[in-house]
């Protein structure tokens, strides 16, 4: 028997050598960990359990009958985080650069199943040349297999990437599929093509970070939710986003404990709006102010910033977070900003978060560069998610409240639960020069002084339409509340919405407009 031990200690260390120590030292050369240094981090001391670790490939091609690695390429397995299950696959670059086999596949396949079985977030850390080019359509057919139970997956359990290295070709479509996604500057890459095929077929000549990099697709293409400076941070970024999720679509989010007083007031939110209705500030001041502890976890930093999106506490509670932002562009809501805020609420809901808005939105954006790229398709989006949403849903009108946006912004009309309104609130079709302008248009012109004949009616419009109360006569707004008291009615009408039930009509699946 103890030969037998030694034998299998010995296997053992084998696969946990990876590709070995030259490659290894390679890896960390380049500022990246190994597969097994990630998990460390990610997991709970001593809770990974390995699946899998003597598989190796099939392939007799190529030579690679010659090259034959416990575990080929991927790290598989369970193990936990904060004490909650997660299931967890980690690529090897030491190992064919982390190249997706037929095995390979298999292994993350395994471990999808298993978290759908039992209803665990499922945890991918990409680090992969791509398929396996020995392999031919094997390896394709090996993520396409991956892709299918991503699919399947999608609202049932919780799916996060990380790509820590090289994403190429069709490995980028799994973590496209997956709710999140975490990249490292510097040395992460994700596109379809690479720089040598953009340059022989569109002349471009463009390098690997500014084509596919993680600052690339956190500003400029939405693809990346998060980039962090290191992979140790970016995997504990992963930790700290999973403690707001709960672990599948049956489950209520995780309720934490927290000092901060649910009755607290902040006198300073009664002075944040400035008077001048077309002077910017921070809306981060805002969530800030009205969170647990003043902690926010912002989801999209970087992109379309003139939306807010991310998560925080009320009371211990997690909330999904929609904020517009004066800061830029206004608050207005284009392109980027209805599908990043869109897919947000979607995920909410899927896994029963509850939303909360904090609006201050003057209207779309217009323009052609807008009109052309969809501005109606996008923002139609915007106003799906939000209205199929069965979750609780509370928005608080902070200024502005324009147009067709009001109605977007989780208004009481699609099934807003409760909506309040600061005394600084303006709810209307459109900002009062606007409005003077189209109405009086004739009146105005006809004057002996056009200027102050406008003046004088846009005082008068401000003062009987610039208001939250015509709402509130309504019921469109339930209560117009004091800035300084907002958290503890979020509070109180969060805990009232505890045992909200809310159906949607049967169906197979809606028809978002994609």
């Amino acid at each position: 028997m103890h030969s037998k031990l030694d034998q299998l200690t010995g296997l053992k260390e084998d696969a946990k050598a990876g590709g070995g120590k030259k490659r290894v030292d390679e890896q960390h050369k380049k500022g990246k960990l190994t597969a097994r240094e990630r998990l460390e981090i990610l997991l709970d001391e001593g809770s990974f359990v390995e699946l899998d670790m003597f598989v190796k490939h099939r392939s007799n091609d190529f030579g690679l009958e010659k090259q034959r690695y416990p575990g080929d390429g991927v790290v598989t397995g369970y193990g936990k985080i904060d004490g909650r299950l997660v299931f967890v696959y980690s690529q090897d670059f030491t190992v064919f650069g982390g190249s997706l086999s037929e095995a390979h596949a298999e292994k993350i396949c395994k471990i999808m199943d298993m978290a759908m079985r039992v209803g665990a977030p499922i945890i991918g850390l990409n680090d992969s040349g791509g398929a396996r080019i020995q392999e031919g359509v094997v390896s394709l057919g090996g993520y396409a297999d991956i892709f299918l139970r991503n699919t399947l997956a999608s609202g049932v359990v919780p799916q996060l990437s990380a790509v820590l290295g090289p994403s190429a070709g069709g490995a980028v479509y799994s973590p496209a599929i997956t709710d999140f996604i975490f990249m490292v500057k510097n040395t992460s890459y994700m596109f379809v093509t690479g720089p040598n095929v953009v340059k022989t077929v569109t002349h471009e000549d463009v390098s690997f970070e500014e084509l596919g990099g993680a600052i690339t697709h956190a500003t400029k293409s939405g693809v990346a939710h998060f980039a962090f400076d290191g992979e140790a941070e970016c995997l504990i970024g992963l930790r700290n986003l999973l403690s707001f999720i709960p672990q599948n679509y049956r489950e209520d989010p995780p309720r934490t404990r927290t000092k901060d007083r649910p009755d607290r007031e902040d006198e300073a939110l009664n002075n944040l709006v400035p008077e001048n209705p077309n002077k910017p500030y921070d809306m981060k001041d805002v969530i800030k102010l009205i969170v647990d502890d003043g902690a926010f976890t912002e989801v999209h930093q970087l992109f379309a910033q003139n939306i807010i999106v991310g998560f925080g506490r009320l009371d211990g509670r997690s909330v999904g977070i929609i904020a517009n932002q004066p800061e830029v562009l206004a608050g207005v809501l284009d392109n980027d900003a209805s599908v990043k805020a869109a897919r947000f609420v979607r995920f909410c809901d899927a896994f029963n978060i509850p939303l909360l808005v904090f609006e201050d939105v003057p209207g779309f954006m217009p323009g052609t560069d807008q009109e052309w790229r969809g501005i109606i398709k996008n923002g139609a989006k915007l106003l799906f998610a939000f209205s199929e949403a069965t979750v609780p849903k509370i928005t608080v009108i902070t200024r502005k409240a324009y147009g067709g946006a009001y109605d977007v912004m989780n208004s009481k009309h699609i099934r807003g639960d409760m909506n309040y309104a600061w005394p600084s609130a303006e709810i209307a079709v459109m900002g009062p020069k606007g409005a003077v302008e189209i109405i009086f248009k004739k009146d105005i012109e006809s004057a002996k002084s056009p200027e102050e004949t406008e003046a004088k009616l846009i005082a008068d419009y401000t003062a009987k339409f610039a208001n939250p109360y015509i709402a509130a006569e309504r019921g469109y707004i339930d209560e117009v509340i004091e800035p300084a008291k907002t958290r503890s009615n979020l509070i109180r009408a969060f805990e009232m919405l505890e045992t909200k039930v809310v159906t949607n009509p049967k169906k197979k699946h809606g028809n978002i407009p994609l």
